[in-house]
C-alpha cells in the first residue's frame, strides 16, 4: 500500500506562483510514475503532468508547458509541482497520483493510488 498526501495549495493572484508537494509513504516502490491531476468546478479531472520516479523523465499537458515543472526528491519521497504564471483557468483541486508502470501514462484509470487533493484558487 502507498499513501499520498498533498500540500501547498492556496489562493494566489494571476501571474503568481505556488509549489505543491506530494509526500509518498508505505510501498513507494509500487508507484514508479507520479502524476498530478486537477479538477475544476463542474469539469472532469484532467492530467496535468507526471514524472518517472527512476529516470526523472516528465511529461505535461500543453496548457501548462513552460509554466509548470514537476520534480522529485527521492530522499524525502516527495514530488513537487512548481506552478508559475498561474491563471484563473488553473483554479482547481490538484491531486497527486501514483501508477505502477515503467512509463508515463495519462489516463485517470491507470493510476491506482490517489491523494485527497489540495485546492488552488487563482484570482484576477
Amino acid at each position: 500500500q502507498v499513501q499520498l498526501e498533498e500540500s501547498g495549495g492556496g489562493v494566489v493572484q494571476a501571474g503568481g506562483s505556488l509549489r505543491l508537494a506530494c509526500v509518498a509513504s508505505g510501498r513507494t516502490d509500487l508507484s514508479k510514475i507520479m502524476a498530478w491531476f486537477r479538477q475544476a468546478p463542474g469539469k472532469e479531472r484532467e492530467f496535468v503532468g507526471a514524472i518517472n520516479w527512476k529516470t526523472s523523465g516528465s511529461s505535461y499537458r500543453d496548457s501548462v508547458k513552460g509554466r509548470f515543472t514537476i520534480a522529485r526528491d527521492s530522499a524525502q519521497n516527495t514530488v513537487f509541482l512548481q506552478m508559475n504564471n498561474l491563471q484563473p483557468e488553473d483554479t482547481a483541486v490538484y491531486y497527486c497520483a501514483g501508477a505502477d508502470t515503467s512509463w508515463i501514462v495519462y489516463m485517470e484509470h491507470e493510476y491506482g493510488v490517489w491523494g485527497r487533493g489540495t485546492q488552488v484558487v487563482v484570482t484576477t
